[in-house]
């Protein structure tokens, strides 16, 4: 009784004289000393590599209590082994974040069965840029124009047969009807751009324009390359005179189709964090997301790496469009599915 008596005394005063002490668990008094993992989903070296680790010099500094990040790579099966591993396995207490391939959120939509986790679920945090994508032919090759690559065989080159060079190929020979054959196998982008220099092949699905301003910086300056058209979210200002190939579309099925093929493109080099941790420190971190990506100091290190990071996106519109991608009507999904599996089907042989 009198230690009921004394708690509520206590708790007058603190109303009275209008002070009200810190919760313990405000994200400055959880992360002070803390270190935050930062899980990078693919291999070191590579592009998602260097926005992880340049974000991370900076990162530290806008959360609050000032944690120590500590990137880790998990190259793991695409991505996937990185996004079971934040859903079923990391803490989900805002220790732990995750830069995600921007493909690998939207394997469950495509039935992937490696893929074990609801993408809807996780906490997402930002991205620093959004991702446009291009349809590239070499100069030399025959075909100029949409037109020509609706008349005429092209070779387009690919990784794997389920790579996502080989799958947005076979996307736009549905949509457009274009007659690209794919020429698959190569280990990654690089030797496709190789490919292309050597004229292996003639052309590629899916290069990121951001990709080849930083790999290739000379060849759309100097017209080594033309570009049929351009996807993703929004079309890209530098790429003004380019097609966007929502545009080209008179079909509101095929349109449907096109913009949940291109939603990973609208993720871009996405930040997340396990589910269902505390909604302060989610608070936190998103709020920090945003700091860092308009911190002109990590702006700097960016330009200083040719990297994008010119158009963030909050974790709020990475999660909106995330659902608005998973909400495509069935009949479209399935369509997508089909041609998802051709590839699947293809490295299974």
């Amino acid at each position: 009784m009198r230690s009921g008596l004394k708690l509520a005394l206590a708790a007058a005063i603190l109303v009275w004289t209008g002070r009200v002490e810190p919760a313990l668990s405000e994200p400055a008094d959880f992360y002070k000393g803390k270190d935050v993992k930062l899980i990078i989903s693919a291999t070191v070296g590579g592009g998602y590599d260097v926005y992880a680790r340049a974000l991370a010099k900076h990162l530290g500094e806008h959360i609050p209590g000032n944690p120590t990040i500590i990137p880790q790579n998990m190259p793991a099966a695409g991505g996937i082994a990185a996004a079971n591993h934040m859903y079923n396995v990391a803490p989900r207490d805002g220790t732990v974040i995750c830069l995600l391939q921007n493909t690998v959120a939207f394997e469950p939509f495509y039935a992937n069965r490696q893929a074990q986790f609801d993408a809807a679920k996780f906490s997402w945090l930002g991205t620093p840029t959004t991702e446009v994508a291009m349809y590239i032919v070499w100069h030399a090759s025959k075909i100029k124009t949409l037109s020509d690559a609706q008349t005429q065989e092209m070779m387009t080159g690919g990784a794997g047969a389920a790579s996502t060079p080989a799958f947005y190929g076979r996307v736009f020979n549905q949509l457009f009807n274009m007659k690209a054959r794919l020429i698959t196998g190569y280990p990654g982008q690089n030797e496709i751009l190789l490919a292309l220099e050597n004229g292996e092949v003639e052309a590629m699905a899916s290069p990121f324009w951001s990709s080849i301003k930083t790999m290739r910086p000379d060849w759309y300056p100097q017209s080594k390359i033309r570009a049929l058209f351009q996807y993703g979210l929004e079309p890209h200002p530098e790429l003004e005179g380019v097609p966007f190939a929502l545009d080209l579309l008179h079909n509101d099925a095929d349109k449907a189709l096109l913009i949940a093929a291109s939603a990973p493109l609208g993720l871009g080099r996405t930040f997340m964090a396990p589910p269902g941790i505390p909604a302060d420190r989610l608070a936190a971190l998103r709020a920090a997301m945003m700091a860092t990506f308009n911190d002109p100091q990590f702006r700097a290190d960016c330009q200083k790496q040719r990297l994008e990071c010119s158009n963030p996106k909050t974790g709020e519109e990475i999660e909106a469009l995330i659902k608005q991608a998973y909400a495509t009507p069935e009949a479209i999904r399935k369509r997508l599915i089909d041609i998802y599996q051709v590839g699947l089907n293809a490295e299974k042989k």
